[in-house]
């Protein structure tokens, strides 16, 4: 989707994943676990002059431009990539971070 932004691109891909946890117990753990991890990543670049989406997509940008170097693709399965992905929309999510904002 040209001229969308980072975290929206990302979820449109990803947020369809997200009712899947209600049927997996497992991958709701790794989900909350991957989703620990963004905060606990984004919190520490959150200041007055940074607000959470800013945080939040110059995390996915950074994560993404990794993937890409790597040559990753999505694909439909759960790997290290996916979860992360998936629980960026979910993190999106608990804290209300919209994907245009």
């Amino acid at each position: 989707m040209l001229g969308a932004s980072p975290l929206a691109a990302l979820a449109e891909q990803f947020e369809r994943r997200l009712p899947e946890l209600a049927f997996e117990p497992g991958l709701v753990a790794a989900v909350d676990q991957h989703s620990a991890a963004i905060r606990d990543a984004v919190y520490t670049d959150v200041r007055e002059d940074v607000s959470l989406y800013e945080a939040l997509t110059d995390y996915v940008l950074g994560f993404t431009d990794v993937l890409r170097e790597i040559g990753w693709q999505a694909h439909e399965g759960y790997d290290f990539a996916t979860l992360r992905l998936t629980a960026v929309c979910h993190f999106m999510r608990e804290y209300g971070v919209g994907a245009g904002d």
